[in-house]
């Protein structure tokens, strides 16, 4: 069946279920006035400090992630690769949850969604194609990732 949930063995979550999991967590994170809870809204962070890296049709993003803390990830509209440079995440996805200790690469699907918490400083660093070599920070957020899953799967729709 197209349509039917399957049972992540390894979660014990069924992959449905993750996805409403993580975006209640995530909104109920966004909405809340705590201090500590750091939500990107103009694309730079104190808590995770980002640095921004291009070459020829690469854009190159590295966040540093503080032991102790946890966050959200975006929705990729791409498939990408990511290395873990330094340190040790548990990351859970719709896949499952498993535990990266650097140095290791990753491919990550278009359209998963993480929540890391950060066992270890890591230096986590994504790298994505940018065929317009454009080096402008909101550009290249609009047109690599979803605010939602519902947007990510609207993109989906309109790019067959």
């Amino acid at each position: 069946m197209e349509n039917e949930i399957k049972l992540n063995t390894e979660t014990g979550l069924a992959n449905q279920e993750f996805i409403d999991k993580i975006t209640q967590l995530e909104k109920l994170m966004l909405e809340c006035d705590d201090p500590a809870i750091e939500k990107f809204e103009d694309g730079t962070s104190e808590i995770f400090p980002l640095t921004h890296s291009f070459s020829e049709g690469i854009y190159v993003r590295e966040m540093f992630l503080p032991a102790g803390s946890f966050m959200i990830g975006k929705i990729h509209k791409f498939d990408h690769t990511i290395f873990l440079l330094k340190g040790k995440i548990l990351v859970a996805t719709e896949e499952g949850t498993v535990c990266l200790t650097a140095p290791c690469y990753v491919q990550s699907p278009a359209g998963a969604k993480r929540a890391g918490y950060v066992l270890e400083d890591t230096l986590w660093v994504n790298v994505h194609a940018n065929p317009s070599n454009t080096h402008d920070i909101k550009t290249l957020e609009d047109s690599y990732v979803c605010a939602s899953y519902s947007d990510y799967n609207e993109y989906k729709l309109l790019n067959k």
